[in-house]
């Protein structure tokens, strides 16, 4: 998959209507908490501003479904991402509308633009054409660098494309080169390990890389599911009842492919001050329950992964969250780290996990999207990557 990117396009002189992913965490100060995604976004920015262009920004935060909600304005990513580029962020009260358009129209070279928060639009996640309309009229180019939103067809990610030559940002455009090459030109062996709550989410990323993969490695609450499709007694462990048949399924097709843990952490509580022992999977006592896998498995696939060319990891191997059971979680992240192989991780709790085990800097690539990076290893084509002009 070839897409053009700002670096494939004249952009002098020229208004840049950017979609960034700035959903960022706020506390109830309505403080950033974690800016990693405005300095994500910051290359692309710089980028378009030293080769002259004026630089429109657009983002959706949060979840105020089509309605003005005072907490969720993006006054705090102007502050934030004014620090960061060492210009003002002007920014305007309106996503779309005479404020927003004046705004637009007075811009010259070097001037950065941020419009309010596009989900304050009900036409936004409603694809809404106009709304498409009135955005694409503000500027001369769409760019698009909200990976972590490309999986959704909204007029701000896929619908202004219909109205605006549209290429990819610097962001967007890494994630779809090393995701691409990862599925589909990888260093091998490929490793792909898995974990997170549960198997329903995955079923069609497992589906996917059965085809392509050499391993993949299962961890977290899925496994469980697994484990009782093979019969197995799981206790209080969390189990998809309605998927244990498509995971017996799967198992059956996958041979030697999929990986399963040999030894798990129990626990007889969900708390971090539980009792808890090492256990093999089909020893699971009733009142106890899978929390974490266990070290003969951590140092399996810490063998697969040091043996790896290329390794994707999307999904937790247990409850990290609760220090007794993230063993699994960052012995996966260290493995990760400590490889030569090509090393992709996934958005969400495994780019923390990697983040709170120190190792991030030793990770070839961070995706900033975890249910896009999902969708693009399921190998759904994404309506915001879809709209972008190829090469």
């Amino acid at each position: 998959m070839t897409k053009k990117t700002i670096l494939d396009v004249s952009v002098e002189n020229k208004r840049v209507l950017v979609r960034c992913d700035f959903n960022v965490p706020l506390d109830d100060a309505g403080e950033i908490t974690d800016d990693l995604r405005i300095r994500a976004a910051v290359p692309t920015i710089q980028y378009l501003l030293e080769h002259g262009a004026a630089v429109i920004l657009c983002s959706h935060l949060g979840r105020p479904k089509g309605k003005i909600v005072e907490s969720l304005r993006l006054d705090p990513v102007a502050a934030r991402l004014s620090e960061q580029l060492g210009v003002t962020v002007k920014k305007v009260n309106e996503v779309v509308g005479e404020a927003a358009a004046a705004a637009a129209l007075s811009m010259r070279p070097g001037d950065v633009l941020l419009l309010e928060n596009t989900r304050f639009e009900p036409g936004d996640e409603k694809n809404d054409p106009d709304l498409s309309r009135k955005l694409a009229a503000l500027a001369d180019l769409y760019v698009n660098d909200a990976f972590g939103a490309a999986h959704r067809a909204h007029a701000s990610t896929a619908g202004v494309a219909a109205f605006l030559p549209a290429v990819s940002g610097l962001l967007m455009g890494r994630e779809i080169e090393v995701l691409g090459k990862a599925l589909e030109a990888p260093e091998r062996p490929l490793v792909v390990i898995l974990g997170g709550a549960k198997i329903s989410d995955k079923i069609g990323v497992i589906e996917n890389l059965l085809t392509k993969a050499d391993r993949i490695l299962i961890g977290g609450g899925m496994a469980n599911t697994f484990f009782a499709a093979r019969g197995y007694e799981m206790g209080d462990s969390l189990v998809e009842q309605d998927a244990i048949s498509t995971a017996a399924d799967l198992l059956a097709r996958a041979g030697s492919i999929l990986v399963l843990p040999e030894d798990v952490v129990l626990a007889d509580a969900f708390s971090a001050q539980a009792n808890a022992k090492v256990s093999l999977p089909d020893k699971v006592e009733p009142g106890w329950r899978i929390l974490d896998i266990g070290p003969k498995t951590a140092e399996l696939y810490e063998r697969l992964i040091a043996g790896a060319g290329t390794v994707i990891w999307n999904g937790p191997m247990g409850v990290f969250e609760l220090e007794p059971f993230a063993k699994g979680t960052f012995a996966v992240a260290r493995a990760l780290a400590a490889s030569h192989a090509m090393t992709i991780v996934g958005g969400g709790d495994s780019a923390a996990a990697v983040q709170e085990s120190g190792v991030a800097d030793s990770i070839g690539h961070i995706s900033t999207g975890g249910g896009a990076s999902l969708e693009f290893l399921e190998g759904i084509e994404l309506p915001g990557v879809a709209v972008l002009e190829d090469k």
